[in-house]
């Protein structure tokens, strides 16, 4: 979750890239850097940190040339630590580039550039563009051509801009998997990640498709895809409203998180996934020892907790034991040593979950965190971490900081299975084939949201919301009534689906909702008959289920059909996004400020 921004024209290029890479910080802040090419010269500058660490080292700086070129970069780390080394602009000889996305194959380019005695400055996989470009143009004249071989190389996702002192007037581009934007005002041209750095310089844009790359100037620009026939490309005007701009039209920044979360899920995935699971910041951690995992954390990370508690023991075949840290850091836990333990924050500064990651190295412990924030308190005391890649969260309600942190312990759960020699390799790859899908699950079907902003309104009243499911569909319930409660200020509770009759079936009326989770691939007939208790106790009933609604006709009050899928982790995002747009849906009907929702903060940093 990078942001870039380029600039081709007249104006004061230095602000124009510094204006843009601001409104794309919420993309990543662990460092940022600009180039500019002025009369063919190159001024450079990084810096790590927040944009102000940048700003500060441009000073005073103004380029002269009447015509002027240049690319910056907000950098969220993938490959590397942050620093300036591994900021962006990584330059060559006499080229820079910056980059979103990932490369998956540039250890393979990197050795066979090595061969050719290139010596790299940076930990990044960016940095091969670069060099391979110049590699290109050693046998090849004409830029367009290099560009367009170098590209072919690349595997993986990345918006990419290229800027060479070979042709200072130009901006060489690419885009797949990554967003990119082309805007245009007169003769200027304009790059960015999102509409947002646009808003009051350009009048149109154009929205890049996957596989395009391409070259711009100042009079002209040209797309193309697997040849050198031009492409067309539509222009579209650009919304004058910065705030809408920065929702990218949605109501509510957490109605475009919710919506961007089969984006991110891919930047999860990039670079970890293909024959095999691949954590590159775990190469070092030996597992042979650990014959437990001790999970501890908060809220809706403590519920991605419970749903990996069923994936590792399912297909690691480890024992998992799943604590609130809040109660954890107070219970004198018995500690082992041959235990891995995991702490889960979105922010890597909740004040229990560090505690506790504290006891855990006080005991010796081997200790991995998952986090969605390079350089934070949690991160920098763990021996491991594994960042979700979901970029900034604004809604305090978390939806996409959910949805990543499952991918990568349903991931994890598959390293520590091969690394243990406790997955059958038909498993194993059916498993990858079901990750590699998972961004493609999380698209949001229109009709289905439409649905559910009817279905709303019927459920405003009542004196409470019952979630219920079995296996990993009960944490989803536990998250799905957390939401609820989290933005509509409704009461809502998740059971598992079995404990029903041991106690809360009593509160069961026409006044109590039931949102019932049922999956087909995991025990359908067991929450079935749940269900069916339920009903009999005239508690009314939304069913969300890809079974066929003939099945449940009769004790079903309003169904949500999702898409029949053969994988119960299909199901699981399918109705976690369900789940999500409904609470929303209901807390926009009550007047609610869904960003903002009463006496809770994005971070809790205190006990």
């Amino acid at each position: 979750m990078c942001g870039i921004v380029g600039y081709i024209g007249k104006s004061k290029t230095e602000q124009i890239l510094i204006n843009g890479l601001r409104e794309l910080e919420y993309r990543g802040y662990d460092s940022a850097g600009v180039a500019i090419l002025d009369n063919s010269n190159l001024n450079i500058f990084k810096s790590i940190g927040k944009l102000k660490n940048l700003e500060n080292k441009i000073g005073d700086f103004s380029s002269s040339s009447s015509e002027k070129v240049g690319i910056g970069h907000t950098r969220w780390a993938t490959h590397g630590k942050p620093t300036e080394l591994n900021a962006h602009p990584h330059l060559g000889e006499f080229s820079y580039v910056v980059h979103n996305g990932i490369i998956e194959n540039y250890k393979e380019i990197k050795k066979e550039l090595e061969k050719d005695g290139i010596v790299f400055k940076s930990q990044t996989d960016t940095e091969v563009i670069i060099h391979l470009f110049e590699k290109k143009l050693a046998n090849e004249s004409d830029l367009n051509i290099a560009f367009e071989q170098t590209i072919r190389e690349l595997e993986g996702a990345y918006a990419i801009l290229l800027i060479t002192q070979k042709e200072p007037n130009k901006i060489f581009f690419a885009k797949n998997a990554s967003p990119l934007i082309i805007g245009f005002n007169k003769n200027e041209i304009f790059f960015a990640s999102s509409d947002a750095p646009l808003i009051g310089l350009a009048t149109e844009v154009t929205y890049l498709e996957d596989g395009d790359f391409g070259v711009a100037s100042t009079n002209e620009y040209k797309v193309y895809q697997n040849s050198f026939e031009a492409q067309k490309r539509d222009r579209e005007p650009l919304s004058i409203n910065r705030q809408l701009a920065q929702k990218n039209g949605f109501r509510f920044f957490m109605e475009k998180e919710i919506y961007e979360q089969s984006e991110v899920a891919t930047e999860t995935i990039m670079g970890r996934v293909k024959d095999n699971i691949h954590f590159e910041e775990l190469d070092n951690l030996n597992l042979d020892n650990i014959d437990e995992i001790v999970i501890t954390a908060c809220g809706t990370s403590y519920h991605a907790s419970l749903v990996s508690s069923y994936l590792f023991e399912r297909l690691a075949k480890v024992p998992v034991r799943v604590e609130i840290a809040s109660e954890f850091r107070y219970k004198t836990p018995v500690l082992n040593k041959n235990a891995l333990f995991i702490a889960i924050s979105q922010s890597g500064e909740t004040a229990d979950t560090l505690s506790c990651l504290k006891m855990a190295k006080e005991a010796d412990m081997k200790t991995l965190v998952i986090c969605n924030v390079d350089n934070s308190s949690m991160v920098r005391e763990a021996d491991f971490k594994i960042l979700t890649r979901a970029g900034i969260e604004k809604g305090v309600a978390s939806t996409k900081a959910f949805a990543t942190q499952v991918i990568v312990l349903w991931m994890l759960s598959l390293f520590i299975a091969k690394s243990k020699d406790r997955i059958d390799d038909k498993t194993l790859q059916n498993e990858i084939k079901a990750i590699l899908a998972t961004p493609s699950i999380l698209k949001i079907d229109s009709k289905l949201h439409e649905k559910l902003k009817r279905v709303s309104k019927r459920y405003l009243h009542g004196h409470g919301f019952f979630f219920i499911g079995r296996d990993i569909f009960f944490p989803l319930a536990l998250e799905g009534a957390l939401k609820l409660k989290e933005i509509s200020y409704l009461h809502a509770e998740g059971y598992p689906a079995g404990e029903m009759k041991h106690g809360p079936i009593a509160l069961a009326d026409s006044e109590l909702f039931t949102i019932a989770l049922m999956p087909k691939n995991i025990l359908f007939e067991k929450i079935k008959s749940n269900v069916e208790e339920l009903s009999a106790r005239d508690s009314t009933i939304v069913a969300i289920t890809s079974s066929k609604f003939e099945s449940i006709d009769e004790f079903v009050d309003d169904l949500i059909k999702i898409d029949e899928h053969n994988h119960y982790m299909f199901e699981f995002f399918d109705m976690m996004i369900v789940l999500q747009l409904f609470a929303m849906e209901i807390a926009i009907r009550l007047g609610n400020d869904v960003d903002m929702p009463r006496n809770l903060a994005k971070s809790v940093t205190v006990e």
